[in-house]
């Protein structure tokens, strides 16, 4: 028995949701999700807290380079132009962090836009050293204005929830508040607000996909001189893809500095780009699915790590940070030689072995 029903409309081939299971599934990550922060302690609340910064990442990547096919290893340079938005504006203006969320994406666009014209002329591993390029020179940057960024020393991260509040009235929001019967301190604030831009941009990069313009970012990345035969721009397509991605790039840095409450450059090297790309590899390249599972996985490898890496020999002598990387690598390694497709290859697997039950084609 079908899990879907029969397409056999244009328009049934659009919906988000298609049959009962995807609403079920729907339903019940919602749930989850909502009931998340009462059921586990401070450490794995802020484990979520991170997965959900890493899927408005990986969703932003994903756009490029699963959608558009552009390679970037200079997908952090984004987060750090976010952050340090977030914090510039939060120390000299005040500015609530409600506005911060779409100026930091809009600041890491607009950097995005601009490096996107060297996409016009390069491919493959050429743009890839281009990208690396941008990530070294936001670092220069953020290191050589130390009156503005904070240098090596970094910068604070105030939060303020409304135009002219003062500091002692921002330390509210630090602070333990009840909402009716329920009591948020601030990491599950944090939270519940991370969980709401997460589920924005997820919801934005799916319908996409749906999208004349995400279409066109795959044709491009099939074949960029047939789909310019057909009528597409793949100048103005690239360049939509670029400014889409850096822009969700933005925003999970100002997640990232709001969570982290006081940014240095450190965090924002190769080895998180690389990361990300690690993500939409091992959850399936070219799908929101693929984003959201593997920035997920990838957060829950911290806690594995500290679990697991203790027991396995020669890892033990590593850092829990080490330890979560190295197994991370084996753990791509192993999906790419058994499922190239990744989670989203074996996800459809399942749900095809149970379509067909039971029978076995």
């Amino acid at each position: 028995m079908a899990l879907t029903p029969l397409v056999s409309r244009y328009r049934d081939d659009l919906r988000l949701f298609a049959g009962p299971w995807q609403k079920f599934g729907l339903v019940s990550a919602i749930v989850l999700a909502l009931t998340f922060p009462f059921m586990v302690g401070a450490q794995w609340q802020t484990i979520g807290n991170l997965a959900l910064i890493y899927v408005v990442a990986a969703v932003g990547l994903m756009v490029l380079s699963g959608f558009a096919g552009q390679i970037s290893l200079g997908h952090a340079a984004f987060l750090a132009l976010g952050g340090y938005t977030a914090a510039i504006l939060g120390n000299r203006y005040q500015i609530p962090w409600w506005l911060i969320v779409p100026l930091g994406g809009c600041v890491s666009a607009i950097v995005g836009v601009g490096i996107s014209f060297f996409a016009l002329r390069l491919r493959g591993l050429y743009l890839a050293i281009v990208t690396i390029g941008l990530l070294y020179m936001v670092h220069h940057v953020l290191h050589s204005l130390p009156s503005i960024t904070g240098g090596s020393a970094g910068i604070s991260v105030p939060i303020y929830t409304w135009f002219g509040e003062t500091k002692a009235e921002s330390m509210e929001f630090y602070s333990k508040m009840a909402y009716g019967p329920v009591v948020l301190d601030f990491s599950q604030k944090l939270y519940y607000w991370f969980l709401l831009i997460a589920a924005g941009c997820v919801f934005m990069a799916k319908n996409l996909t749906r999208s004349n313009a995400g279409r066109a970012m795959m044709a491009v990345r099939d074949q960029d001189m047939a789909a310019d035969a057909l009528g597409i721009n793949p100048t103005r397509t690239k360049i939509a893809a670029f400014a889409i991605s850096s822009f969700f790039g933005g925003v999970a840095g100002v997640m990232f500095a709001m969570q982290q409450q006081y940014l240095t450059v450190d965090p924002f090297h190769l080895g998180m780009s690389v990361e990300f790309i690690a993500m939409i590899v091992i959850g399936g390249v070219g799908t929101v699915f693929g984003a959201v599972a593997g920035a997920l996985l990838f957060a829950l490898l911290v806690p594995l790590a500290q679990i697991v890496g203790s027991s396995i020999p020669y890892l033990e002598t590593l850092p829990s940070a080490q330890q979560s990387t190295v197994l991370f690598s084996l753990l791509v390694c192993f999906v790419l030689i058994t499922e190239p497709a990744g989670l989203l290859g074996i996800w459809l697997r399942v749900k095809r072995y149970f379509q067909t039950w039971p029978f076995r084609y």
